[in-house]
């Protein structure tokens, strides 16, 4: 891959029983290649990520779907984020096939974490391989 990889944030949530899966990114340099994290890169569009879905909480209580992997975040190609994401985006909505998902997610990425909360411990992402 030639080009910067792009960092996008995506919630795998239920409101009100329809399934939404509002997404975040930003472009990262070519020096953040790789498995590794860009950790506050990640953390601004984890905050972006969560401030939106707490603003749509005041039109109906949001779960999660899936668990402790329901907040995402995917380094992703700028062609793969632009023609793969999309459609893998809507299939989810309208099938809600979550483990399909994040198996064609992984096929398309060159890595993949959850972001969890740990009492006394803060925000912790885990990779998911």
């Amino acid at each position: 891959m030639t080009e910067s990889p792009y960092l996008v944030g995506l919630a795998l949530v239920e409101q009100e029983g329809t399934r939404l899966m509002p997404i975040s990114g930003r472009s990262l340099s070519r020096s953040n290649s790789g498995e590794e994290l860009a950790e506050g890169i990640a953390s601004k569009i984890s905050l972006e990520l969560l401030t939106r879905l707490l603003e749509r909480s005041e039109n109906g209580a949001i779960r999660r779907v899936n668990n402790k992997q329901s907040i995402l975040l995917v380094k992703i190609s700028i062609e793969s984020m632009q023609n793969v994401l999309p459609n893998l985006k809507s299939k989810w909505i309208k099938e809600g096939e979550t483990e399909l998902f994040i198996s064609k997610l992984k096929e398309e990425c060159e890595a993949l974490w959850s972001l969890s909360f740990t009492r006394y411990e803060g925000i912790k992402f885990l990779s998911i391989s």
